[in-house]
């Protein structure tokens, strides 16, 4: 059984503690609140954190806080500026597309989705425990803000009250300042580059192309070539599953090594 048979069970809800696992117990339902009464009968606490069983491994452990956040936060950063806008809506719904989540994992993502909205959500314990459930792992924390700023990102640009938001999770995620705005820019290349017409000037292509490496335009093609295969690395589909991105992520980051490859073939054919 992988870690969403595992987790739709309700009891790894359960396990997980803190605010991720109230907010994956509320969404699973019936189930999580059948191991919660069973543990409150024994005199246990439903708060801290419980070694999983043994059939649990440590990477599906991950899996289930990524999944959970992911869409926790996602509910809690569209209501951000008390508004949420259809854009917003779309993206996530997208998100789901791109993950080709059954019929009954969007429905669980959906009841996340809006248990992030509530106003007793605690994004800043979730944030802290999702770090600490992927074990500061850059590059998978790295994917799940690059995932948040798609969404903030989705009605045009950021709202100033999103992009406050965003700089404390980067923060609370441990992303200096520079690492946020590279993170910001190189996500706004990739649209450009989607929404690119046939009329776009080539020196407007190659600037997106310059973001989404995040290079400089008097960069050398050496420094270019170093920052391609950095980004390469960083989203390597494989690599960030074995350190917890859900199975059903991959596309995602798939699709993050496309824009990568791109920019750096077209940088690569003008030199």
């Amino acid at each position: 059984m992988n870690w969403w048979g595992k987790m739709i069970g309700g009891a790894f809800g359960f396990l997980l503690g803190g605010p991720l696992g109230a907010a994956l117990g509320a969404a699973v339902g019936h189930n999580f609140d059948t191991e919660k009464q069973r543990a409150q009968r024994h005199g246990e606490s439903a708060g801290p954190r419980r070694a999983p069983p043994r059939d649990y491994s440590q990477v599906e452990a991950t899996q289930t806080a990524f999944f959970t956040a992911t869409f926790t936060l996602m509910g809690h950063l569209a209501k951000a500026d008390g508004l949420i806008t259809r854009p917003e809506i779309a993206v996530a719904e997208q998100v789901m597309q791109q993950m080709k989540l059954s019929a009954e994992q969007r429905r669980v993502a959906m009841a996340l989705f809006a248990e992030g909205k509530k106003p007793g959500f605690d994004a800043e314990a979730a944030l802290s425990q999702l770090r600490s459930e992927a074990h500061r792992g850059r590059y998978l924390l790295q994917m799940f803000l690059e995932i948040q700023c798609a969404v903030a990102l989705a009605d045009g640009d950021l709202q100033p009250i999103e992009r406050q938001v965003l700089a404390r999770w980067a923060e609370l995620l441990g992303f200096d300042k520079a690492d946020y705005q590279l993170i910001l820019q190189r996500l706004k290349a990739g649209r450009h580059q989607e929404q690119a017409s046939e009329e776009q000037s080539m020196a407007s292509k190659l600037a997106d192309a310059r973001r989404v490496l995040g290079v400089e335009r008097t960069a050398s093609m050496e420094d270019v070539k170093r920052a391609y295969r950095r980004l390469m690395s960083q989203h390597h589909p494989d690599k960030l599953v074995a350190k917890g991105l859900p199975q059903e992520m991959m596309d995602l980051a798939a699709k993050k090594t496309v824009e990568i490859k791109e920019a750096y073939e077209l940088l690569k054919r003008v030199r």
